[in-house]
């Protein structure tokens, strides 16, 4: 080979190296700056068309709606003792004095007192611009009602939440990846024993991440897609993970061919080929599956489904770029000191995944029947899984402040306290709206809000020809009673002749959401699975395989389900499950499920090729066996990493990706498909060529 094309080969990865060395550091940055095109505000990720949506909306002409109300609880310090007139005074003058503070938009209300004469609650309308100096105003505001001498004080409502919230995902960039990529190191430093690969593959998905981090920024600052902090942190732990696992499947065949005495760059372009296909279509299914999160009515699904898939096209990008590149670069020393062989080769006879691949030749159906109705098994504790949503104490799986306020709130006023009913309607109408209002069962009381922003008994505020209520309900406002409540007060103020009403606040937005997610799940899940199946239809050639393949990763998210509401019910203690963490669990889990079994029957498929159906089974199983199993360990890992952001969405989401992973890899992957597929035979393969192949060799058993 001439001198100059020898140069032109080994130029090609120094420029790519070099490009990729320049997006690093060139977007790296943009990792930690996604904070500034996010929101936390919940009230942007509602269904599009629901009622309380529409409410949210016409609010915006009310000037209760420019404001982020804080609600300011006293309780005595002597327990079960009253709150007297001078106390009660002493509070309102603290409240009164706060409207001179610049957190402050109009003035705070007076201290009103429970019933029980145990408390007070006074309502404080703060700037809903506050952002990053929110704690900030809230720390002034709790210095200065603690001037009311004998009393305790917590502050509660939408003001505190989004406190409490906005604390939830601070440092989520540094401390999830922090916790991801370590544990990501120390699995690949164990199974791979080599110093330089695991480092080449960590900055790999570094590459990867800053690549897809600016990207998003672009796109959120320019209102394209919609960032919040669990897209956020969905979006770090999907590009390692995914970055990582196919960098896993390239690595582990650029090994085997570089074990069998080919030179580097031939060695790479074999395991590009014979990687390529297997790749592609696995990051092609996340990508889909994400993407039809589009068809969703709620704001927070969308935003996910196009970020998810700019995150999985820049890992897949690093890894059939960025990484050939280096490995090739260094060559047999990226795996120093250990000496590249082929994973699980046949001469490791005594190696775990012989032994496996021995179990399901020599019993093959009594593998799949024991493990399918193991599965099984799970699988029917699935419809146990309460998805009507977290109760408000259980959103924060640490002690918020703001969670232990309303629940204070809500030992003295009315449930709903803090969270009311908002009814609009035509001013016209007014007086029947109230009436049919304070006649639904449930609610504690009705009140127009007035000029002053507060239905504190003035003349009612009018815009454009309506009107706001707010409708206090004597449940809970995260109680499925006062859903039942909601649904009533609608019925109601729906009925009243010419007043064009419409019902919304928290309670109907819980509600809402909840129906949507419902909705969601029967229009997305068939969408994915034909998306997936079609997928696999192109890159195995046949039409039977591809629908095992669906049908167990679709039984593994089930089972997984069911073991999910087992230990979040009796062992995590939570009283439900957020309404999109199934719709979110199924996309992640049968896309990832799929990505399995890709890497496995793609190389099953090949093996048969040349020695048959029943040998391409038990070599596939052979080959790929310890590198799928490790890619499916990482990616347990870092979605298990979510969990150190204390929300209940993001530990639940966590727990159910890890679980089902780990169940897929070790248990469906290993056992199920290869039993079925060994099982089945030439049929597994129908009607494509490997279904006319014979179960020996075609060009002589080895």
């Amino acid at each position: 080979m001439p001198s100059s094309t020898r140069r032109i080969r080994w130029l090609i990865p120094v420029v790519v190296l070099l490009v990729w060395l320049g997006v690093g550091a060139g977007f790296g940055p943009f990792a930690g700056r996604l904070g500034e095109v996010a929101t936390n505000d919940q009230a942007a990720f509602l269904p599009g068309g629901a009622e309380s949506t529409r409410v949210l909306e016409a609010q915006k002409a009310f000037r209760q709606d420019e404001t982020l109300p804080a609600i300011v609880v006293w309780t005595s310090d002597e327990e079960g003792g009253p709150l007297d007139e001078e106390r009660r005074a002493a509070a309102s003058e603290v409240l009164a004095a706060l409207a001179d503070d610049p957190a402050v938009v109009t003035e705070p209300s007076p201290a009103l007192p429970a019933e029980d004469g145990l408390a007070l609650q006074g309502v404080v309308p703060l700037d809903p611009d506050l952002d990053e100096e929110l704690s900030e105003a809230l720390e002034r505001l709790t210095r200065a009602a603690e001037g009311v001498l004998g009393t305790s004080v917590q502050i509660a409502g939408p003001a505190a939440s989004q406190a409490d919230l906005s604390d939830a995902f601070a440092g989520i960039d540094g401390l999830l990846l922090g916790v991801a990529l370590t544990t990501v190191l120390l699995i690949l430093l164990l199974v791979y024993r080599s110093v330089p690969l695991p480092l080449v593959i960590i900055v790999g998905a570094m590459f990867a991440l800053a690549l897809a981090c600016a990207v998003v920024y672009l796109l959120a600052d320019l209102d394209v897609v919609r960032v919040d902090g669990q897209v956020q942190g969905i979006l770090f732990i999907l590009v390692i993970g995914a970055a990582t696992d196919y960098a896993l499947l390239l690595t582990a065949r650029y090994r085997e061919e570089l074990a069998r005495g080919d030179d580097r760059m031939a060695a790479m372009r074999t395991a590009l080929r014979r990687s390529l296909g297997p790749i592609t279509a696995s990051a092609a299914t996340v990508a889909a599956g994400l993407l039809a999160l589009l068809l969703s009515d709620l704001t927070n699904n969308r935003a996910l489904g196009p970020v998810g898939a700019i995150g999985i096209g820049c890992a897949v990008l690093s890894a059939l770029t960025f990484l050939p590149a280096v490995l090739v670069l260094l060559g047999r020393g990226a795996y120093w000191p250990a000496r590249p062989r082929p994973a699980g080769g046949r001469d490791r006879a005594h190696g775990l995944w012989t032994r496996v691949a021995a179990l399901v030749d020599r019993a093959p159906r009594k593998v799949w029947v024991a493990t399918l109705v193991v599965l099984l098994a799970g699988a029917a504790f699935a419809p146990t899984l309460n998805t009507r949503g977290v109760p408000l104490d259980e959103v924060f799986v640490n002690d918020a402040p703001s969670v232990a306020a309303q629940e204070t709130l809500g030992e003295h006023f009315p449930g709903g306290s803090g969270n009311p009913a908002v009814v609009i309607a035509d001013a016209d109408a007014l007086d029947e709206v109230v009436r049919a209002a304070e006649g639904t069962r449930g609610v504690a009381s009705v009140a127009p809000v007035t000029a002053s922003g507060r239905p504190d008994g003035g003349p009612p505020l009018e815009v454009d020809g309506r009107v706001r209520l707010e409708a206090t309900l004597t449940d809970a406002s995260d109680s499925t009673a006062a859903e039942e409540t909601v649904l009533r007060l609608r019925e109601a103020v729906h009925a009243v002749s010419d007043a064009d009403a419409l019902v919304g606040g928290y309670t109907a937005q819980r509600y809402d959401t909840q129906r949507t997610a419902a909705h969601d799940r029967t229009l997305i899940v068939p969408v994915v699975l034909v998306i997936i199946l079609l997928i696999l239809i192109a890159l195995l050639r046949s039409l039977v395989m591809p629908v095992l393949l669906v049908a167990t990763v679709a039984l593994n998210f089930l089972t997984t389900l069911g073991v999910s509401a087992l230990v979040f019910q009796n062992l995590l203690g939570f009283g439900g499950t957020d309404s999109s963490v199934p719709l979110y669990g199924f996309v992640f889990l049968v896309a990832l499920g799929v990505d399995y079994n890709i890497f496995l029957m793609s190389r099953v498929r090949e093996e048969a090729l040349e020695h048959g159906p029943r040998e391409g089974v038990l070599r596939g199983l052979t080959t790929t066996g310890g590198v799928i199993t490790s890619a499916g360990v990482v990616l347990a890992a870092t979605f298990a990493a979510l969990g150190v952001i204390p929300l209940a969405f993001l530990v639940q989401i966590a727990f159910i990706v890890a679980f089902g992973v780990l169940l897929d890899t070790l248990v469906v992957r290993s056992l199920l498909v290869p039993a079925l597929v060994r099982d089945m035979g030439r049929a597994a393969w129908w009607p494509g060529a490997l279904s006319r192949a014979p179960d020996g060799a075609r060009r002589g058993r080895p």
